[in-house]
């Protein structure tokens, strides 16, 4: 699970944005693990497969799966640095855009049906829900249905992993709380003062998060 963000850096006398990328892996043994973090001026093409070249150095295999948002930028460097994984579009971020487009009127209702075609037990169930409501919501959230239209397939790649395991794989929820938690621990500084001071004091709160992590196991990995 990849994604990135974002801090605000005083350089040359001026507050500017520096984006912070994350990855997150989930080891044989099922336990979540901090393998990457870095400070770039963007989220370019460049700057993302600089980031994923970075962590295939120092000995990360092609993954079976990566999560992500939409951002063309991941997409283009997986495509280039691991071409032979392949990408989950993170349900919670599509469900957002979806949304996002839709009349206020319509969002509930709108989401509780989305939700349930990703609940869906099989991607033929899926596909039939999909179908269903694309034909209830046409006519009044067009803007919506065509996100929904055009990205969906592209969150359906979890089906391919064992059931018990698509709840925790497709979203990349597990990064997002920890940027909340990024976030929260630079809510006191508000403004470092250069690039290498992110990397220095959000990396100590990465360890300490990685720390914690490693003492839990996702449930589908337990022995029985």
């Amino acid at each position: 699970m990849i994604d990135a963000t974002y801090f605000k850096v005083r350089e040359n006398h001026r507050v500017i944005s520096k984006a912070m990328m994350v990855a997150i892996g989930i080891t044989d043994e099922g336990r979540k693990e901090i393998i990457g973090v870095d400070v770039y001026d963007d989220e370019s093409n460049e700057t993302w497969q600089e980031f994923l070249l970075s962590l295939k150095k120092r000995g990360l295999k092609s993954p079976i799966m990566i999560t992500s948002d939409a951002h063309m930028a991941i997409r283009h460097a997986i495509s280039k640095i691991f071409p032979e994984s392949a990408w989950q579009r993170c349900q919670f971020h599509f469900v957002k855009n979806i949304l996002d487009a839709a009349p206020k009127t319509q969002r509930t209702g709108l989401e509780m049906e989305i939700r349930d075609i990703f609940n869906s037990k099989t991607i033929e169930d899926a596909r039939k829900r999909f179908k269903e409501v694309v034909n209830d919501y046409r006519d009044v959230a067009i803007n919506a249905i065509d996100i929904l239209e055009n990205g969906f397939e592209d969150t359906l790649t979890v089906y391919n992993l064992p059931n018990e395991m698509r709840i925790a794989l497709r979203t990349s929820n597990c990064i997002e709380r920890f940027n909340g938690e990024l976030k929260r621990r630079s809510n006191v500084i508000r403004i470092f003062p250069n690039k290498d001071s992110v990397l220095r004091l959000m990396g100590s709160v990465a360890i300490d998060y990685n720390n914690a992590l490693l003492t839990k196991r996702m449930m589908f990995y337990k022995k029985t």
